[in-house]
């Protein structure tokens, strides 16, 4: 690059006002390298506090930052060695009011570095409303992408359909559990649940006998400890009641079975020795003191490696330990509970209850170290990938910054290398004509008009699926629902009951063939509807009860393929919780900053120079091809078309006789 045009970019950075969202394991990177890149203007949202989990690989948190803000603590730790540069730092939900498409306006360029669907979703259309560019980013591991977004220009974040997080309905998880995970969910969400969150909730685990003789009044409730129970009585009475008679009630349906292995119950008498010595509440055994994460159930029993896979006498023993300690030092905590993959006796207590059940039905048996990361919903962050994820992101935004839109790419960092070659970059593609957020195109929903509830259209579909946060709802002129703070008592009154009408019978009737309208103001998204009515769907494969098609696949001939090789999710991506409804289990099983689906798989073709890429250019990898022109596309799952990224041609191109651009097309 020529004095002159390097002096311009220079200005160019130096001038752009730039928003920041997220400052976690991307976020942490992308800011230190802003900073020293010549940023002078910098924004940063994020609601986060800093949690000790986080210090192995945000490198701008120190143990003393624990609790605190990591906008906050992220602007103090660069300005020590940056002090002359703005940085603005939010602790807030980039989702609040206050966030709105006349606050994105003013930035330059908005990068993402965040750990959910959800919010990924409202920034990509606060951007498009405010007509700023957004470049996207996640990494999983050793894998990692960078995208580019501009209105008009390129594909916009959702027009590329992400895939629903996996869900299973609540009978397979508390009745006929076939995977590990299935173990994991029933122990976190129900078991643990039960035990030492609110015990007002629903919950499938107190059983009791069909007997006719026995009066459903007089029926106690099982999980309560009887005043004056012993600890550990109270805990084989638990144990005793879910992995043994529970399972000695589902065994009584012998239809259940007729396909399946019968699960075998499991008695605390046949697992675990005498009774131990009583603690008296003081168990001073393992050292602990009251402090939370220094409780553990597996130093009190003297067991040490996460990595080891306990057996099931050693499971039961870590069960009853690790509800003991609940109960004599964490007794004031009983109650409110909800699982954490930081509190290290959550973890042992639900590793434990999972691999009991597991082994009733005869599932393989897991480490604390994997069961950790299910029920965490961990993929083990690698700060590497972190780092070269923010170095593109830059590139990306100094591009955005000079305008060239032929330089853009879509960089995917790959966990093996092929020939040293570890980056895929790909050219953006254009709008997708079938994308419902910035090309505007009606949604279809089939969907039970006469069973179905506004309310299930508003949690399940506007909310859940379409990623709105305040939605108004139409029918023609007729508002059937919306919210704010502004409105009258009796509208709220009024769409309050209307959530309670099936679609059927709303006030202006939706049946088949109705096209409703739905709007979200904060994000200035407008979308259409259409209502198809089905009478029956398949409870394993549509718990939800409707089926939404939002896009379709443009012709082969109209859109550019190549192959995506990065999975994303979402998600969440920490990736999202595990959250349950009375009629599914929604498994999300991905770390912070991945995003919440991966991109659909395309067929790359490259065509390139003979010879070695030069500086600046992308080098292809021949598949057992003696063509060095071309490559030969393997159109399988199982093959990957690799391409690296030599230094990514824009700002700091060599001279173009000596760099050439080769195109993916």
């Amino acid at each position: 690059m020529a004095p002159k045009q390097l002096s311009s970019a220079k200005e160019l950075i130096r001038r752009a006002k730039v928003l920041m969202v997220g400052a976690g394991g991307i976020g942490c990177e992308l800011l230190k390298t802003l900073a020293l890149s010549g940023f002078e203007d910098i924004h940063i949202i994020d609601m986060d506090t800093i949690e000790v989990s986080n210090l192995n690989r945000q490198f701008l948190f120190r143990q003393s930052h624990v609790g605190q803000s990591k906008a906050k603590v992220a602007r103090d730790a660069v300005l020590r060695f940056r002090p002359n540069i703005n940085i603005t730092p939010h602790h807030d939900n980039v989702k609040d009011p206050h966030f709105n498409v006349d606050f994105f306006k003013q930035f330059s360029v908005v990068l993402n570095g965040l750990d959910n669907l959800d919010a990924r979703r409202h920034v990509n259309r606060l951007c498009l409303a405010a007509e700023v560019p957004l470049v996207e980013s996640g990494t999983t591991g050793f894998l990692g992408q960078v995208t580019v977004h501009v209105k008009g220009k390129t594909e916009c974040y959702e027009c590329q359909p992400k895939p629903a997080p996996k869900k299973y309905p609540v009978c397979t998880i508390t009745s006929t559990p076939s995977k590990f995970i299935h173990c994991i969910v029933w122990a976190k969400e129900l078991l643990f649940a039960k035990l030492f969150g609110d015990k007002t909730q629903d919950n499938d685990l107190n059983v009791h006998s069909s007997d006719t003789s026995s009066s459903s009044e007089n029926l106690e409730d099982v999980f309560e400890r009887k005043k004056d129970e012993d600890i550990e009585d109270y805990g084989r009475r638990i144990f005793d009641h879910v992995f043994g008679y529970n399972i000695e009630m589902a065994l009584s349906n012998e239809d259940t079975w007729k396909n399946r292995d019968r699960p075998r119950p499991i008695y605390s008498k046949d697992t675990l020795p005498g009774k131990s010595i009583k603690h008296n509440g003081n168990i001073s055994k393992n050292g602990s003191t009251d402090d939370t994460p220094s409780l553990s159930a597996m130093t009190s029993l003297g067991m040490r490696s996460p990595q080891d896979v306990w057996s099931l006498m050693e499971n039961s023993k870590v069960f009853i330990e690790a509800l003991k300690l609940f109960f004599t030092r964490r007794e004031k905590d009983i109650g409110s509970l909800t699982f954490d993959k930081d509190d290290q006796l959550a973890v042992e207590f639900v590793t434990a209850a999972a691999n009991i059940r597991a082994s009733s039905f005869g599932i393989p048996l897991h480490s604390l170290f994997e069961a950790k990361g299910m029920a965490g919903n961990i993929v083990h962050a690698v700060a590497t990938t972190n780092a070269v994820i923010a170095g593109l992101i830059v590139i990306e935004a100094i591009k955005v910054l000079q305008n060239e839109t032929e330089n853009y790419r879509m960089t995917y960092c790959l966990e093996y290398p092929n020939r040293n070659m570890l980056l895929m970059p790909v050219e953006p593609y254009e709008p997708n004509k079938s994308c419902y957020v910035c090309s505007k195109t009606p949604l279809s929903l089939e969907i039970n008009t006469h069973r179905s509830k506004l309310r299930d259209f508003v949690e399940k579909i506007v909310k859940a699926k379409l990623g709105m946060h305040s939605p108004i709802i139409m029918h023609g002129s007729a508002l059937l629902y919306e919210v704010g703070d502004d409105l009258e008592e009796d509208m709220v009154v009024n769409y309050a009951a209307n959530l309670e009408k099936v679609l059927y019978e709303l006030p202006s009737q939706v049946s088949g063939g109705t096209t409703l309208t739905v709007e979200d103001m904060q994000q200035e998204l407008v979308c259409s509807v259409n209502i198809k009515h089905r009478d029956e769907f398949d409870e394993e494969k549509e718990p939800d009860g409707m089926v939404l098609e939002g896009w379709s696949q443009p012709p082969p001939e109209e859109k550019k393929e190549a192959n995506h090789t990065v999975s994303n999710a979402g998600t969440s991506i920490s990736g999202g919780p595990v959250s349950k409804s009375s009629e599914v289990v929604e498994i999300i099983t991905v770390e912070e900053e991945l995003e919440a689906a991966p991109p659909k798989k395309r067929k790359l073709t490259t065509i390139i120079d003979q010879g070695a890429a030069s500086p600046g250019g992308y080098s292809s990898i021949p598949n057992d091809t003696d063509n060095r022109g071309k490559v030969q596309v393997v159109d399988d799952d199982d093959e990957e078309d690799m391409v690296m990224l030599d230094g990514a041609p824009g700002v700091f191109d060599g001279d173009s006789d000596t760099s050439k651009k080769r195109k993916l097309v």
